[in-house]
């Protein structure tokens, strides 16, 4: 893919936005991303967070940070920001567990939503991620965010019983 800046050299940067839900996309050249890298100071760099990712972690020996299925380096990981085949997981799993907490909420993908959905289906699947949180927070003996989060789906349950137009199905 060539760059989109300058059309001549391979790109080799490419950045993802997603802007009003319109996902824009950037590839640029070694070059020409030095040439804006003023404007991309204030954006969010993956590279920069594996690189000190990497040294915090402090991966041990060169042979112990090889994928067993494609050979993949953890180095080389941290440089192109991409994982070469499902054994990179679980081989890089500790490294990468690490990463996933610094970037977002937790480690478990919960999806999203799409804003065009039904407001009665939100409530369902809202519903379902605090009961799964309260079933977690009982479990792991959390007992004052279990009774929060209890509060919160009585509270959607309530939402949910009066229907979309606002009024008690009852």
């Amino acid at each position: 893919m060539l760059c989109n800046v300058c059309g001549k050299s391979e790109a080799s940067i490419h950045l993802t936005e997603i802007v009003n839900s319109q996902m824009l996309e950037l590839h640029l050249c070694e070059t020409c991303a030095q040439e804006k890298s003023g404007d991309l100071k204030t954006q969010f760099s993956f590279n920069e967070l594996l690189n000190d990712l990497n040294s915090m972690i402090g991966l041990q020996k060169k042979e112990e940070s090889r994928c067993r299925g494609c050979g993949l380096t953890y180095e080389e990981f941290a440089k192109s920001g991409r994982l070469g085949c499902p054994e990179c997981y679980e081989d890089f799993s500790k490294p990468l567990t690490s990463l996933i907490k610094r970037v977002q909420k937790g480690i478990q993908h919960t999806g999203k939503k799409p804003g065009n959905t039904p407001t009665q289906i939100r409530f369902h699947i809202d519903l379902k991620d605090l009961q799964e949180r309260l079933r977690k927070s009982i479990q792991m003996e959390e007992f004052e965010e279990a009774a929060r989060i209890r509060d919160q789906i009585k509270q959607l349950e309530t939402q949910i019983k009066k229907g979309p137009g606002g009024k008690s199905d009852v």
